[in-house]
């Protein structure tokens, strides 16, 4: 797993991360990378993710584009938060086990409060409490030990949310009954966001990977199952990928026939640039997956600072407005919402960075 640290340097040079921290501990098995891309508008925080990657590379590089994405994020929610990531190296089901996890807590402990971990691809509420066992820079802990409790739940409301802006924007009011949603992935966040769309009557499509999973949604909320691989094709006013990212690409635009794309996947375009330009020439309307997605770093920030849940509902709720901000930008000055967003979330920590110094 050999990486050249030119091209380390290069990479955080190119997205101006700040930080990139590794962590080996042989005697537990644990190899772990930090990576923090910018903290002007506070203490850096990010999932903790767990994977079997194939090379030090793509966990790099991975952990690097995760925390850029934070930082974003983080700025257009209005939080002060700075952007972090956090990557274990090694399979979740079968390398996982509380003394790794207490091991990655010290090395967290170790970073003096300048990175926050939370829950990400392959970790839950279980490691949290092994982390917090040797660190308190933690968030989304279990309400019974004081912590925010489950994030999903804000992190499908802040889609939803995003989703009514949407088609506030293309239909000239944001209801969603006999409106037409395909929501790929239905796991924990595109269940409950099923949920909510089908509570104001929506029409929703479900699709997930695993056969199982998809009619056991469809059938308890009355959706429509379809499958998986084509579920983007779907003649639907709202396209809303729940699962991986990249399903927004120049091979899938083409085919695509929804007016909006809002869903909960990280790092849905793939190809940025190509792939943006292709959306503005086919009219399809993309809130940014960083601008909606924010629900649960929402509940994590509402956790550090110790609001109820009112004012968490109150953080969850601006992504409506944020979002037709960022639209009505992008309008104004003939840009991508993409760009739009990127470029309200720089202002935001460009003046902030001015008090700072």
């Amino acid at each position: 797993m050999d990486i050249d640290q030119r091209n380390i340097f290069g990479w955080m040079g190119e997205s101006n991360h700040e930080n990139l921290f590794f962590c080996q501990d042989k005697e537990v098995g644990l190899q772990a990378i930090v990576a923090i891309h910018d903290t002007t508008l506070g203490p850096a925080i990010g999932g903790v993710r767990m994977l079997p990657y194939t090379s030090m590379q793509e966990a790099v590089e991975d952990a690097l584009r995760l925390s850029k994405a934070i930082t974003y994020k983080s700025a257009l929610a209005g939080l002060n938060l700075g952007g972090g990531s956090a990557i274990i190296i090694g399979n979740n089901r079968t390398d996982k086990t509380e003394v790794l996890m207490r091991r990655f807590g010290q090395f967290v402990e170790g970073l003096n409060g300048n990175f926050i971990a939370s829950i990400d691809v392959g970790t839950t509420q279980k490691d949290l409490e092994y982390m917090y066992a040797e660190t308190n820079h933690v968030a989304g802990l279990p309400t019974a030990m004081n912590g925010g409790g489950d994030t999903t739940l804000s992190a499908a409301k802040g889609v939803f949310y995003g989703i009514k802006a949407a088609i506030k924007e293309v239909y000239g009011d944001d209801t969603l009954a006999g409106r037409k949603v395909a929501v790929q992935g239905v796991g924990s966040v595109g269940e409950q966001l099923v949920a909510m769309l089908r509570s104001e009557n929506a029409r929703v499509y479900v699709s997930d990977m695993t056969e199982e999973r998809k009619m056991k949604i469809a059938a308890k909320y009355k959706a429509e199952p379809i499958t998986y691989s084509t579920s983007y094709e779907l003649d639907v006013d709202v396209y809303a990928p729940c699962a991986l990212g990249g399903t927004v690409n120049p091979e899938t635009v083409p085919k695509m026939r929804c007016k909006i794309i809002a869903g909960s996947a990280n790092n849905q375009l793939k190809d940025e640039a190509e792939t943006n330009l292709l959306l503005k020439k086919h009219d399809i309307l993309y809130t940014p997956d960083f601008l909606i997605n924010s629900g649960a770093l929402i509940s994590c920030f509402s956790e550090i600072e110790g609001y109820g849940a009112d004012r968490t509902e109150h953080l969850v709720r601006h992504i409506y407005n944020a979002t037709r901000h960022v639209i009505q930008k992008s309008r104004e000055e003939n840009i991508t919402t993409h760009e739009a967003a990127n470029q309200l979330a720089e202002k935001r920590i460009f003046d902030v960075r001015k008090i700072r110094r």
